[in-house]
Order: structure tokens, then C-alpha cells, then sequence
């Protein structure tokens, strides 16, 4: 039995989103059907629709999807219809990094994730004219009223956190927080600088207030952002104009150099300003993604000082176990995810992603 949705249809990079009636197939034994109650804007989804990630098209792009399970396939068995669930990347579960607890370094991450196919090569969504559209981007492909997922990328919410606003903590909260909370792990009197003040950023710059951190440096060229980060633990902010050597003023800020960096920009400048801030030793976290290949250099002198320069991916976390983290954090009122987000109803896609593009907010709907 097929049933229709409304999904925004990417039809050729740099095109325009387009609203259109998609039809989503009956589901295999170990996927489940979700109505979509609210989906974020990631950066990765503004990258694949501009030709930056190899997604083919046409394709229904988002990946931060939230919502209530409506179907389930015979062989799931830790969901039922009428769960709430949030959307998160999908991983074979199966493999040695997924086994133990590192899903986002899972061996099939790019097939599962990007290739816009089931792993047998179909797809789950057609539009009116019956031809196939490129889904299960991410596992879900969550500019869809109605998204086919799997149990593997989907973590049933608490009963009473917001459905609607719960789609971030599936990519990019998770990011933030995770790297923080997981990877870094700082101390409760240390100190960490995050240089970008999106989604990730302020998820970082919450989880550092969680772990207890005594400094706390925002950097952002976007002064409107940095209210914000006040609020949410930041114990300064700068933007990066008029410093000739930033890194010397941020050593000078955190008493010769900081514990931790988050680097969510990607640029070479950027991450050279976040391995520069630190002391020694210090690690620095580089999360930002840029389209295709982005060689930097480094001084290898400042990393033989015992510095560290990792990357990551998704936060480095398991999300069945650290997303109903964060959800109980957001219900304890010390990860305000409500505080990131503008709200726009899915008619208006085209206002969101501009919104999204100017940096006027951190997170739409």
C-alpha cells in the first residue's frame, strides 16, 4: 500500500527546493514509517544541495528529523506505532567501530548516509510521475512529511520533551555537545574556546558549562550571536576582527593558553586561530565541514609541544545512548535547545533556508 507526502525535491545542485507529492512504498521488514513533526537545517544539508557532498539528485535532502512512529515493519521490535522518535544518522550496527560504541566511524557510513539508495540500491520515495527520488539521506531524508527509517537511526524521546524542537539533537547538538562531553572530556576547571557560534557552537558552548569548565571563549563575527552564548555559558565573546594575532590574545586570556579548542568553521585560517589559542598540551577538536577536499597545514613544531589536532564526526557518539542524554539535560533546563531555534511552517522552506544562509538564527524549522 503506497501512501503520498509532501517533500521538498532537490532536481540539480544549486537549484531551489521545490515543494512536491511524493509517494513512499510499502516498507521492508526492518523499517519503520515516521510523520515528521519537526526537521532542522544542518549546514551538511545547504553543502550536499549546492553539489559540495557526492548525494545524487534528484534527491529529499534534511537529516534532523523528529517525529511519531505511524507504521512498523515485521522484524522491528524496539518501536511501536505511536512512539516518539528523533531521527539521527544511520550506521550497520554490525561492524567493528559500531560494536564498540563508535557508530559515527562505522565502515558503511558513506553508503548508508550519502549514497541516496537502500543498501540494495532502491530508494523509498517516487514522485508523481512514478519516477524514483533519491532518499535515505542520513537513514531518513526528513524534508518529508513522511520519512522511511530503520530502528538503527531512530531513539524513541521522553514523554514529555517537545517533538517539534527535538530534530537537532539527531546532528548537529549532538555534534557540539559531544565532542565536548565525549571526546575533549575537560575538566571542571579548565578552559575551552569554540570559534563558530551556529548549532554546533552553542552546543559546545553548553556542554562546556556542563562539564563545569571556568572559561568559556565564544568566537564569532556574527554579533548578533553573542547574547546568546552569554546566556548559555560563554564567560566572554569576541568577534575575530582587529586582532593582528588572535591566538596570542586568547593565551593571554586563558593565563597562557587554553585546555580545549572546538573548531566548527572548517577554514584553514580557522583552525590554525583554534590550535593557536591552546597551551601545551592541549587539544583541539576541528568539526566543520567544507565541500570536497580541504588540505591546511600546520606547524608541526606547535603539535610536538604536545598539542593535539583531532577530528570529528557526529559528535563521536552513539546516539541510542547520548541523544536521551541530551533530552533529559533539555528537561532539566541545562541544554535549552528551545533558545537555538526559530520556528517557520514547512510552506515557508525557502524563508528558513535564508535565514539559515544569513546567519540569523541557528536552527529552523
Amino acid at each position: 500500500m503506497s501512501r503520498t507526502a509532501t517533500a521538498a525535491v532537490l532536481r540539480e545542485y544549486g537549484g531551489p527546493l521545490q515543494l512536491e507529492t511524493v509517494t513512499v512504498p510499502d516498507l521492508r521488514p526492518d523499517e519503520i514509517l515516521v510523520r515528521i513533526h519537526g526537521v532542522g537545517i544542518c549546514h551538511t544539508d545547504l553543502t550536499a544541495a549546492a553539489g559540495g557532498v557526492p548525494v545524487p539528485v534528484p534527491v529529499v535532502l534534511g537529516h534532523e528529523g523528529a517525529g511519531i512512529v505511524t507504521e512498523i515493519g515485521s522484524a522491528v521490535s524496539h518501536l511501536a506505532v505511536g512512539d516518539a522518535v528523533v531521527l539521527g544518522f544511520d550506521s550497520c550496527r554490525q561492524c567493528r567501530n559500531c560494536t564498540r560504541g563508535r557508530p559515527s566511524y562505522c565502515t558503511r557510513f558513506a553508503p548508508l548516509n550519502y549514497g541516496g539508495t537502500r543498501t540494495d540500491g532502491t530508494t523509498v520515495l517516487q514522485d508523481s510521475e512514478g519516477a524514483w527520488l533519491h532518499g535515505n539521506w542520513f537513514g531518513q531524508s526528513s524534508f518529508s512529511s513522511l520519512v522511511v527509517a530503520t530502528e538503527r537511526n531512530a531513539v524513541r524521546l521522553p514523554p514529555d520533551v517537545s517533538i517539534t524542537l527535538a530534530g537537532p539533537l539527531g546532528c548537529g547538538l549532538a555534534t557540539g555537545a559531544g565532542t565536548v562531553l565525549r571526546v575533549l572530556r575537560p575538566e571542571s576547571d579548565s578552559s575551552i574556546v569554540v570559534f563558530g557560534l551556529g548549532a554546533v557552537g552553542m552546543a559546545a558552548i553548553m556542554a562546556a558549562r556542563i562539564a563545569g569548565c571556568a572559561t568559556v571563549i565564544g568566537i564569532d563575527p556574527n554579533e548578533r550571536r553573542h547574547d546568546l552564548a552569554r546566556e548559555l555559558g560563554a564567560t566572554e565573546v569576541i568577534s575575530p576582527a582587529g586582532y593582528d594575532d588572535l591566538g596570542r590574545h586568547l593565551r593571554r586570556l586563558t593565563g597562557g593558553g587554553a585546555d580545549c579548542a572546538v573548531e566548527s568553521v572548517g577554514s584553514e585560517a580557522v583552525v590554525r586561530q583554534a590550535l593557536s589559542s591552546l597551551g601545551s598540551p592541549g587539544v583541539c577538536a576541528t568539526l566543520g565541514l567544507r565541500a570536497g577536499r580541504n588540505p591546511i597545514t600546520v606547524d608541526q613544531t606547535h603539535l610536538l609541544n604536545g598539542r593535539t589536532l583531532t577530528g570529528v564526526i557526529e559528535g563521536d557518539v552513539d546516539p541510542h545512548r547520548f541523544l536521551p542524554e541530551l533530552a533529559d539535560l533539555w528537561r532539566d533546563g541545562r541544554f535549552p535547545v528551545e533558545k537555538l531555534v526559530r520556528t517557520f511552517d514547512f510552506t515557508k522552506l525557502d524563508d528558513a533556508l535564508g535565514a539559515v544562509r544569513s546567519g540569523r538564527s541557528s536552527r529552523q524549522f
